[in-house]
């Protein structure tokens, strides 16, 4: 049997969503680097893959493309879980699944990307304090939105496995206030710092990428 090859990159906490998502399964992957900073994923051949040009995309062993950490999660979930836990097939509980990823996608992950983007693609050298507030007003909605262990109910979710790979790297540039935002903190230290993920999370390159290239850009 063929591996699932994923094209990610080291800087994508999309990718490492899925990299998550495939440790919960426990499904083996390939994965395969792409250097966005050298422009890897606007090369033909990649573009026929994905003509978006992001990561991560997939390729399963049958042949199946699937691209957008969101979606292909759900995929994954739905073709190798032996159960549903992470994606419940239960309407209501995974209409609050879906909304967790969808405020990863539309919140956590736009708001990172809108204060990083300046500065790895177009030479930034500024680092403005009102796209810090907006990550740390982030922070507040997820913190509010948390009212169990994990962002739908007592059980780990897809919602937790996408959520968490954004939140990882905006704590490590911008650290989470346990005091400000105790529900968040403790939540963050389940997921993120449990065995099973915290090599992924740790591995997480784009905080050190970021701040290098500030100071590459301010001189």
């Amino acid at each position: 049997m063929g591996k699932v090859v994923l094209y990610t990159a080291k800087i994508s906490p999309p990718g490492r969503s899925v990299e998550l998502t495939a440790k919960a399964l426990g499904l083996e992957l390939e994965i395969r680097q792409v250097n966005l900073l050298a422009g890897e994923h606007l090369k033909p051949e990649y573009l026929k893959l994905n003509p978006q040009h992001t990561v991560p995309t997939i390729i399963d062993e049958d042949g199946t493309v699937v691209y957008d950490s969101h979606a292909i999660n759900v995929y994954l979930v739905t073709k190798y879980g032996k159960d549903d836990d992470l994606y419940s097939k239960d309407v209501v509980t995974r209409a609050k699944v879906n909304a967790g990823l969808h405020f990863d996608s539309g919140v956590l992950f736009a708001r990172l990307r809108f204060y990083f983007e300046p500065i790895l693609y177009f030479k930034s050298g500024e680092s403005p304090q009102s796209k810090i507030d907006y990550l740390y007003k982030a922070y507040e909605l997820l913190n509010d939105t948390l009212v169990s262990d994990y962002i739908v109910g007592n059980s780990l979710t897809l919602a937790d496995l996408s959520c968490v790979a954004s939140i990882a790297s905006i704590n490590a540039l911008f650290p989470i206030d346990a005091t400000k935002y105790p529900k968040l903190a403790a939540w963050y230290a389940r997921v993120a710092e449990s065995p099973s993920y915290k090599p992924i999370i740790d591995a997480d390159e784009l905080p050190t990428v970021v701040r290098a290239k500030l100071v590459e850009n301010r001189k």
